[in-house]
């Protein structure tokens, strides 16, 4: 979907996109604002980046202006970066703020305090977007956005109940990715799996996401060890950094999985990586809608997943849901799903099918768009019905 599109700002001229992140580091949300700003620009847009935190794991587009703060966790660091922040606006003028995460959220709609904006609209990515704390900062700035939005029913309805919007406050509103990086490509499966030294015989598990306690990997360690390796040969893979690097590490050896468990640590390659395993499981007690899954499922690839928030709205009928924080049952699934690999092209392709139709980025950034540009001219903090 190349080129200009019908959506522009109120004078006719390509609408301007400011996008709002925590950071721009590893992880979903950061790669879906990275993703937006590619679809938005190739369909003739104009996009600026403000991230609260200096640094980039995630390559951004060329074309987008980017200004990255270093705000710190105190008042004076805030209002420096409001203050920042306020000169990006001015200067930049855009036509809407899309905000991300909940430091990013907050942040900008008390950025609509000190300078006038164009109406604010903020995503909330995770099903636990924080405590207490956080969801009362949420309810009292709600007035100051035009549209709050979930990637998911499931964290829609958590974020109600906790009190932190009203439900006529709140739409759903899925991420996207770019379907074309995600296919499936048995070239790619070969010299992937020759590359990591996987044999032909081996039947490989992947695992890919931030190695903290909400992603559970300790629990799949736990599931990987009940399986018995004699009568098929496996190995499990987990790419991705983080915090429980060393304490993963340890728990590898003292399960005697050392040869058969690879800590890859970040990776640029997932869609290599997706092509080369046989099965990918997720083990997360939190989520918000697991984008991995997607990916995984656009390259043909089966998956094994705990019934984290979101997980059901992404599986539907194309994988094996098991039941939060029970080691048995994820290995049992995982088994089952290794033993029968990857099935047939047809079984690939109708995977792939699946998620093209409800979660391409192109799609998704269309819609955007249309929301945009129903929420441009108007007040900055309209009430908006949830879609």
């Amino acid at each position: 979907m190349a080129g200009t599109t019908g959506d522009t700002s109120p004078t006719g001229a390509p609408m301007r996109i400011l996008l709002v992140t925590t950071g721009l580091k590893m992880g979903g949300a950061e790669h879906q604002v990275v993703a937006l700003a590619h679809a938005f620009l190739a369909q003739g847009q104009a996009v600026a980046i403000l991230s609260l935190s200096p640094g980039r794991e995630i390559d951004v587009p060329a074309d987008a202006h980017v200004l990255e703060l270093n705000m710190s966790k105190t008042p004076a660091g805030m209002a420096r970066a409001l203050w920042q922040a306020r000169g990006l606006v001015k200067s930049w003028r855009p036509d809407v703020i899309h905000a991300h995460m909940i430091h990013a959220n907050v942040f900008t709609r008390l950025l609509t305090r000190i300078v006038q904006c164009p109406p604010v609209v903020c995503t909330a990515h995770s099903f636990r977007e924080g405590g207490r704390l956080r969801m009362i900062a949420y309810r009292l700035t709600d007035r100051w956005s035009a549209l709050t939005t979930h990637v998911s029913e499931d964290g829609r309805e958590g974020m109600v109940a906790s009190g932190a919007v009203q439900a006529d406050r709140i739409a759903v509103m899925p991420n996207g990715i770019d379907i074309e990086r995600f296919r499936p490509s048995a070239a790619l499966r070969g010299t992937t799996r020759a590359r990591l030294g996987i044999s032909a015989g081996t039947r490989l598990a992947l695992n890919v996401g931030r190695l903290v306690p909400e992603k559970a990997q300790a629990l799949l360690l736990r599931a990987f060890a009940q399986i018995d390796p004699a009568t098929l040969p496996l190995h499990l893979l987990i790419a991705g950094g983080g915090p429980l690097h060393q304490a993963l590490a340890e728990q590898i050896t003292a399960l005697n999985l050392s040869s058969r468990v690879t800590l890859l640590g970040p990776r640029s390659d997932v869609p290599a990586l997706l092509n080369a395993a046989d099965t990918f499981v997720l083990s997360s007690d939190i989520e918000g809608l697991p984008m991995v899954l997607v990916e995984a499922l656009a390259s043909g690839c089966p998956v094994v997943a705990t019934d984290a928030p979101g997980v059901r709205e992404v599986v539907q009928d194309q994988g094996t849901i098991v039941p939060r924080d029970d080691a048995t049952a994820l290995a049992v699934a995982l088994d089952a799903a290794l033993r029968h690999g990857r099935g047939s092209s047809a079984d690939e392709a109708a995977r792939r099918a699946a998620m093209i139709a409800r979660f391409s980025i192109d799609a998704v950034a269309q819609r955007w768009l249309e929301i945009y540009t129903g929420l441009a001219g108007t007040t900055p903090c309209p009430r908006v019905e949830a879609a």
